[in-house]
């Protein structure tokens, strides 16, 4: 298992946990970003609850792409959000856009490229990302009031 993130205390934090449970053998974890973690042909790449905070989502779904083996696939699981605003004013949506407005959209907003997706995207223009980034397959496997759990495979 590999773990990146281009937070170092969160890295520290992870590689402190796997040593405690006994997993530092079989556990690695990184700092790297979205877009530079190394290509291993990795038969599956995960984003938790992360690709609408990136500022760049179409740039980390193209490395994911290049970094996917053959048959790879990536699974992103993102808050739960339908396509439409007036399909998210419910208490969940509300309270996701409130946080989004604060925390996800600031943090795109001061990255490269800036697209601030948000943490109401939605699996339509989750998908539009993904098909920009050269995917030819985008379905949702499953949801839950709060997730939307989404697989991709090139």
């Amino acid at each position: 298992f590999f773990g990146y993130d281009s937070h170092e205390g969160s890295i520290a934090i992870a590689r402190e946990n796997a040593r405690e449970e006994g997993l530092d053998t079989r556990a690695t974890f990184e700092i790297a970003t979205a877009k530079d973690y190394p290509n291993e042909g990795f038969d599956l790449i995960c984003f938790f609850d992360c690709l609408h905070d990136m500022g760049d989502p179409i740039g980390a779904a193209k490395h994911a792409k290049e970094c996917l083996a053959e048959d790879g696939t990536v699974m992103l699981i993102e808050p739960f959000a339908r396509d439409r605003v007036e399909e998210n004013l419910n208490p969940v949506g509300t309270l996701y856009y409130s946080a989004s407005s604060m925390l996800c959209c600031a943090h795109s907003l001061s990255e490269e490229v800036g697209m601030a997706l948000g943490a109401q995207a939605g699996e339509k223009r989750l998908a539009d990302v993904f098909r920009e980034a050269g995917f030819r397959t985008f379905r949702k496997a499953s949801e839950t009031p709060f997730n939307l759990i989404l697989e991709a495979k090139p």
